[in-house]
């Protein structure tokens, strides 16, 4: 499960990318949403790293 954990910002960013091109906008204008999106993944990684540190002891 978690070696599959970089699946979900190329996942999201995919779907991110696919609304942009529908709607018409640019990467440019969608760029915010990039950011949101890595930021939100990595701190859904770094949890799940924490916790699995923790957890082994």
């Amino acid at each position: 499960m978690i070696r599959f954990l970089f699946l979900l910002p190329v996942t999201l960013c995919l779907i991110w990318f696919v609304y942009l091109r529908i709607r018409g906008y640019s990467l440019s204008q969608g760029k915010q949403g990039f950011i949101y999106i890595l930021v939100s993944s990595t701190t859904i990684a770094i949890f799940y790293s924490v916790m699995l540190w923790l957890t082994q002891r």
